[in-house]
């Protein structure tokens, strides 16, 4: 299916969420005294406002967010994560091969739930600019703030922002419960009250037999939400052919290492991310069967295939050298103190010890973040391309929006599984991870051919985007959310 059509079908969930709020009436319990009977039950079937399906990154900072929010404090909130818990009393001296680029918003939802400063006193590496540009042609275009003492973004471990996370939420004990090694293996959904005896409360059974109550259940659970699946929420998804290759590099010579690098070649997006002065991480995207044959090299052949990706002009040709030279020229009379100067990358001798990982690249969206009682955030929502660096912080855009919400709701003495809030979350969330998604998934397939004519016309794009600052600071700010 073409991915226009493909990104339209998401669209599909806004619009029918009139019928939704008829078609699921709000069960209320009036209670005496300070809690329900629900809760004086056996603990196996204690009812939860809230319990969160996922103890990753996202999932484990909405854990964070909603436990050290005043207006809902009081509500039982509980954390599942199938995994052990991710504890890290002294940083590794290796890096990870797997990290993240967090934006300032993201640094901000992080800051404001306390993990920053664990996060800071461990490991993490701002950078000032990036810089992209094409293989099959000189265009480039960068990205800086204009003082360049401000951080653009900061590279920072999935690993060490999970345990700073779950250090956090050590301190949040008496306002939100963990269970760790707690595998779901299934949900049963509400039925509307008009249905005798029906119960009005998500169920989740784990694994040992126990049975969980919640009021709102929130799927965090990842790319393959077993909430999303079980919820019958739609997803439209497609496989970009194409796998991602992760290591840790060294680089030839210490540097300032202050600027995030990505070169589009033909087969995919290389990038270089800083980590430290002496090391930084590899994304590269690229076909299976090449991904295959990397990870299957000798370090010296490795460290040779990467230098030439970001060096080699073999891609070039005459013409597109001529148009896009032509190009550049007009631009320069028209816009004479415009563009920015090109920076050479830094050169890599080496990589860390076992840092050479794959993983299958696609884009998956849900047509609906919301059904009754349920909400999707990170990738159980939305699923994108690395080239942008970008999906760590829509699931943080998540994690803030929901909490705000929710937040209002309680104040309000509403419901927190009720439609209402539920939807504008849903609206607000959609409104900004679809445009994101939509370009980045254009921009993947802009990239993927050298056929001349695509390449002379993303040549001139690049160019006049390059030359405008005013555009590249609505980019950046759409980003930095």
């Amino acid at each position: 299916m073409h991915s226009l059509t493909k990104t339209a079908l998401s669209f599909k969930g806004i619009g029918r969420r009139c019928v939704a709020l008829n078609r699921f009436s709000e069960t209320r319990i009036i209670c005496r005294g300070l809690t329900c009977a629900a809760e004086h039950g056996e603990h196996e079937n204690e009812l939860y406002d809230v319990i969160i399906s996922g103890g990753g990154m996202v999932g484990t900072a909405m854990a964070c967010s909603l436990g050290l929010d005043p207006n809902l404090e009081g509500k039982k909130i509980l954390l599942l994560e199938a995994g052990n818990k991710k504890v890290m009393d002294k940083v590794p001296d290796a890096y990870s091969t797997r990290v993240s680029s967090i934006s300032p918003g993201s640094a901000t939802l992080l800051s404001g739930v306390g993990a920053w400063d664990h996060i800071m006193n461990m490991r993490c590496k701002p950078y000032q600019k990036m810089q992209v540009w094409d293989a099959c042609s000189d265009a480039l275009i960068t990205f800086d703030k204009e003082n360049l003492q401000d951080e653009m973004a900061y590279i920072v471990e999935n690993d060490i922002i999970v345990a700073a996370l779950t250090k956090q939420l050590e301190n949040l004990s008496d306002q939100v419960r963990v269970q760790y090694k707690s595998k779901v293996v299934k949900y049963t959904w509400p039925k509307s009250h008009q249905v005798a005896d029906a119960i009005p409360w998500v169920q989740v059974i784990l694994a040992n037999g126990q049975t969980l109550q919640t009021k709102l259940l929130i799927g965090a659970d990842g790319p393959n939400s077993m909430v999303r699946r079980e919820a019958g929420i739609p997803t439209v998804k497609w496989n970009y052919d194409q796998s991602a290759v992760v290591a840790v590099l060294h680089l030839s010579e210490p540097t300032e290492n202050n600027v995030a690098w990505q070169r589009f070649l033909p087969t995919g997006p290389i990038a270089m991310l800083p980590l430290s002065d002496t090391e930084s991480s590899l994304v590269w995207s690229t076909s299976h069967r090449h991904a295959e044959e990397l990870l299957q090299l000798d370090e010296e052949s490795f460290v040779d295939s990467i230098n030439t990706a970001f060096w080699s002009n073999e891609n070039h040709s005459e013409l597109v050298e001529t148009a896009g030279s032509l190009f550049r020229t007009a631009l320069s009379v028209l816009m004479p103190s415009a563009g920015s100067a090109r920076q050479l990358p830094p050169s890599v001798a080496g990589i860390g010890p076992k840092s050479r990982v794959m993983f299958p690249l696609g884009m998956g969206h849900a047509s609906e973040y919301i059904r009754h009682r349920v909400a999707l955030i990170g990738d159980a929502a939305h699923r994108v391309h690395p080239l942008a660096g970008q999906g760590a912080n829509l699931g943080f855009g998540d994690v803030a929006c929901l909490t705000q919400l929710l937040s209002q709701a309680a104040f309000n003495g509403k419901d927190l599984g009720a439609m209402q809030h539920l939807l504008e979350y849903e609206t607000e969330r959609q409104r900004h991870n679809l445009p994101m998604m939509a370009a980045i998934d254009l921009m993947k397939r802009l990239y993927s051919t050298n056929a001349a004519p695509m390449v002379v016309l993303r040549t001139f794009g690049l160019q006049a985007t390059n030359t405008l600052p005013a555009m590249k600071a609505q980019i950046m700010a759409f980003a930095s959310k």
